[in-house]
């Protein structure tokens, strides 16, 4: 048979403990997790995962970016590897589920197949990629961007967090800095599992997304070079105000949002003032602009606007304006026959669900450059992610990791 009866689940309650377990380690201060990319917390996890694969029979093997491959061995030894997985890294306030969901989730499907005494043809690889948030060093996606040979190593290497470290010189030490090749592992495909992080899926009452595209991104930091300059005692026409630059900036970036609608967004996450004083104009501010969209033209035409806009506005004002990309991806299709495999797998085993176009980045993002890929996404309460509040059901989880387990057996071919 290709894939097993709608009768065979996997262990709810195995998955949820693994996720509660996985929680304590780099916990937040409001009920989440603050298990930033290649910190103390990240090695602790990082270990944790790995004791629970070779528990499980799989071998680990780690690539030079620090991401981490489980493999459980298929029959046929020349038969390509599928690949299934997410990341484990958290924003510095982050949720339970971001990431983690489709590790744990991969690492218990793989369970139930032992359970079940399941082989495929194909091996199976559970993927944790490294710094997938990108919080702590821009971009986001980075070790699967260098998998995908769309960042180089050595930028990789060199990207810094906010108090200068490097992300090369914080991967050797903690530890996690591999011997592989980054990329020169081939793939039959890859799925992934993923909370959805908005709020459709609740709404909709539905149990499954079946991802059929993933928005294309671009995160654009902005560095306004003004004139420091105390605010009591400096008049208002004698100031080079890189702060009211600022503010004009943030809303005509709105109106640009607003005007390529639909199937638009763009906001700003991330403000750094100096000197950042009560009452000192400030003479510099940095921030990031992240805009999406699954059409590419509105996307390039949204980020020309901005820029073209940006230099105005600066220019009126007497600031400096500079312009960095610092995070990229265009619009992604994922491969229609895995996509029909999720959605066949939800209907086998009577789950509701809809097609639906992921407004968040993922690794599979680049994963499709090199492989056929694809998603399945479960309901978050009220949509939130990347907060604390983050919150699924064990239902939910159980159900996405379901027919994860189901499309992945399809791909991989059981073996009777």
């Amino acid at each position: 048979m290709a894939a097993p009866g709608e009768n065979l689940r996997i262990d709810g309650d195995r998955l949820w403990d693994s996720l509660m377990e996985m929680a304590k380690i780099g916990p937040g201060i409001a009920g989440g997790n603050n298990r930033q990319t290649l910190t103390d917390e990240d090695a602790e996890g990082r270990a944790l995962f790995r004791s629970w694969c070779e528990a499980a029979g799989m071998t680990m093997g780690v690539d030079a970016m620090g991401t981490m491959f489980a493999t459980r061995a298929g029959e046929d030894p020349d038969a390509l590897p599928v690949y299934v997985g997410s990341h484990l890294d958290t924003q510095p306030t982050g949720g339970k589920y971001d990431g983690v969901l489709g590790v744990l989730g991969a690492l218990e499907a793989v369970r139930t197949m032992n359970d079940l005494g399941i082989k495929t043809k194909h091996p199976i690889v559970v993927t944790n990629w490294a710094n997938e948030e990108g919080a702590r060093f821009a971009p986001a996606m980075l070790a699967s961007g260098v998998f995908a040979g769309v960042l180089d190593l050595d930028y990789a290497y060199g990207r810094k967090d906010l108090e200068g470290k490097t992300y090369g010189d914080e991967l050797k030490r903690i530890g996690w800095q591999g011997e592989e090749e980054v990329g020169a592992r081939k793939m039959h495909a890859y799925y992934e599992l993923h909370i959805e992080q908005g709020p459709i899926l609740e709404a909709e009452g539905r149990d499954i997304g079946v991802v059929t595209h993933c928005q294309g991104l671009w995160w654009l930091e902005f560095t306004l070079t003004g004139k420091a300059a105390h605010t009591g005692s400096t008049p208002m026409d004698m100031r080079v105000n890189a702060g009211l630059a600022m503010g004009r900036i943030f809303e005509m970036l709105q109106e640009v949002a607003m005007a390529a609608q639909p199937g638009a967004v763009g906001g700003v996450g991330q403000v750094t003032f100096s000197p950042n004083s009560r009452n000192v104009l400030p003479g510099s501010v940095v921030f990031t602009v992240d805009i999406r969209s699954p059409d590419q033209a509105k996307l390039d035409g949204m980020r020309a606007e901005i820029e073209t806009r940006a230099a105005e506005i600066c220019a009126e004002l007497g600031v400096g304006c500079a312009v960095e990309p610092v995070g990229h991806f265009d619009p992604v299709t994922f491969a229609p026959e895995l996509v029909e495999n999720v959605r066949n797998a939800a209907e086998r085993l009577g789950y509701s669900h809809m097609n639906i176009i992921s407004g968040a980045g993922h690794d599979a993002c680049w994963a499709a450059k090199v492989a056929p890929a694809t998603m399945v996404m479960c309901p978050c309460v009220d949509g939130i992610s990347h907060n604390e509040a983050e919150e699924i059901s064990q239902d939910w989880a159980a159900a996405g990791t379901d027919v994860l387990f189901h499309a992945v057996l399809e791909t991989a071919e059981i073996v009777a």
